[in-house]
């Protein structure tokens, strides 16, 4: 079999088992699963960066620049999104009572 069917066909079956994997997390535990993928995002965005760095090939540095660009996005969605899940978790302040203006002496 060609080599490109064998990468093909184990990257759709990730996806699948991936998709499994992630619809099977409750709710309340997306949040440190996003960190987790943030921190592995920053890995990937360092080793893109470095790879990047030591080329001598033109298609390199630019399929590696277009990396570095994607990863860093990835990452700072990510937080941006982890930040708004937090930020439900957040409790809520009571707003305080308006004061009355009428006077109460009567």
């Amino acid at each position: 079999m060609d080599e490109a069917v064998v990468w093909l066909t184990i990257f759709i079956l990730s996806v699948f088992v991936g998709i499994e994997v992630i619809s099977k997390v409750s709710s309340t535990l997306h949040t440190p699963l996003m960190s987790g993928a943030n921190a592995i995002h920053g890995i990937i965005l360092l080793g893109a960066v470095l790879v990047t760095g030591s080329t001598d090939n033109d298609v390199a540095l630019v399929v590696g620049l277009v990396a570095i660009v994607l990863a860093a996005v990835n990452m700072v969605g990510g937080f941006v999104v982890t930040d708004r899940m937090l930020q439900m978790f957040v409790r809520k302040k009571p707003k305080p009572a308006p004061a009355s203006t009428e006077g109460g002496n009567a």
